[in-house]
């Protein structure tokens, strides 16, 4: 750039400040569009050796809660134990939001186990199974036949839930719910030892036979946990659809008969 006079440099340095540039920044011009230099890339640095680390108990894999229910319910020796072990039993997070733990009513030593769908809303606020309007019912048609929860001996039932806990919403149970709470159930049904099964629900079926379709399944004989096992309508469907408690008491006739054959 070839040098400038005086008088053209004080003109071009008045134009520069009435422009906005009152500022050096530099004693030479920057063209800022010229790409830089490339410069090399530097190695990166090399890893640390690896060493052995203690496996911590952050680190460990997480508890299998199938395997756990299982170990649980097996060193339960009574029916006492098992609910201890349903209690302090942590993976299952219905027990979170629900008002009670729902084990069981009835005699334990009857000759029949009769298990019911997840606890609803007045069991979760009574505690046992089958409570409500649709306890009473039960407890109607069980007296038809000469059975009672609160019967003794031959006269007497054991009431169970599939599970222990109501379900929010009263929702279907998850597939991995009633995986974890099936070894109690099956546990509970050993330390009973009931002579029959009542599976009353699409729930107990599925839990405990591996099939669906109540209203298929009803009325015939079957074995569930190794045990002479029968379908039956729960009295909820009873009070919702009065039609099918001619089905209902055709069952009861079946049961009654299983209990009382003829000579």
């Amino acid at each position: 750039m070839p040098e400038l006079d005086p008088f053209t440099a004080r003109a071009t340095l008045e134009w520069l400040v009435e422009m906005g540039c009152d500022e050096a920044i530099g004693e030479r011009p920057v063209n800022r569009y010229a790409l830089p230099d490339r410069q090399p890339v530097p190695e990166p640095p090399a890893p640390p050796p690896e060493v052995d680390m203690p496996v911590t108990a952050d680190a460990a894999p997480a508890t299998d809660a199938v395997t756990e229910a299982d170990r649980r319910a097996a060193v339960a020796a009574s029916l006492a134990e098992l609910h201890d072990a349903i209690l302090g039993y942590p993976y299952c997070d219905l027990r979170l939001g629900a008002a009670s733990t729902v084990f069981a009513a009835g005699d334990p030593a009857a000759r029949v186990m009769i298990i019911g769908d997840a606890p609803g809303r007045e069991e979760d606020r009574a505690g046992h199974p089958f409570a409500g309007a649709s306890g009473a019912l039960l407890d109607r048609m069980l007296a038809a036949i000469g059975l009672a929860r609160d019967g003794e001996g031959t006269a007497g039932v054991y009431l169970a839930s599939v599970l222990p806990w109501r379900l929010p919403s009263d929702r279907a149970p998850e597939p991995d719910e009633m995986a974890m709470m099936l070894p109690f159930l099956r546990r509970h049904v050993e330390l009973a030892a009931p002579e029959i099964l009542v599976l009353m629900g699409n729930q107990p079926c599925g839990a405990v036979l591996g099939r669906r379709g109540l209203t298929r399944l009803r009325g015939t004989w079957t074995e569930g946990f190794g045990l002479p096992a029968l379908p039956m309508l729960p009295p909820a469907y009873l009070m919702r659809n009065p039609g099918a408690k001619r089905e209902a008491w055709a069952d009861l006739l079946e049961l009654a008969a299983r209990l009382d054959p003829e000579p």
